[in-house]
């Protein structure tokens, strides 16, 4: 049951804000179900993958998708968590652990700031 709660929690940050992968799984698959920072990190990716789809089939139905956009974005960002998996793999458990959590609290403070 906690991890239908995450995933209906991942879903909604995702469509209401464009997070719900990294922000939102990840933390909570961590904290409420015990996953190790490796385990938390490829099911969120696996599980993201499948709620975006969902969300750009529905926003594409209403015509709010431009395809050469995404692409640009999409693209760069298939190359990026190519190389931060393969990062990720050398790093320890704790190191990235601490680096997730500075990483959230900048975003935070950044957001608060603008």
């Amino acid at each position: 049951m906690r991890l239908v709660c995450i995933g209906l929690a991942a879903g909604l940050f995702s469509a209401l804000f464009g997070v719900g992968g990294g922000l939102v799984i990840v933390p909570l698959l961590i904290g409420l179900a015990a996953f190790g920072t490796r385990e938390a990190t490829a099911t969120s990716l696996a599980a993201i993958a499948i709620a975006a789809l969902a969300g750009a089939i529905l926003y594409a139905v209403h015509g709010a998708i431009d395809p050469g956009y995404a692409a640009l974005v999409g693209v760069p960002a298939m190359a990026g968590v190519l190389i931060g998996t393969a990062m990720q793999q050398r790093l320890s458990s704790r190191v990235l652990t601490l680096s997730f959590a500075v990483f959230l609290a900048g975003v935070g403070v950044w957001l608060l700031a603008g």
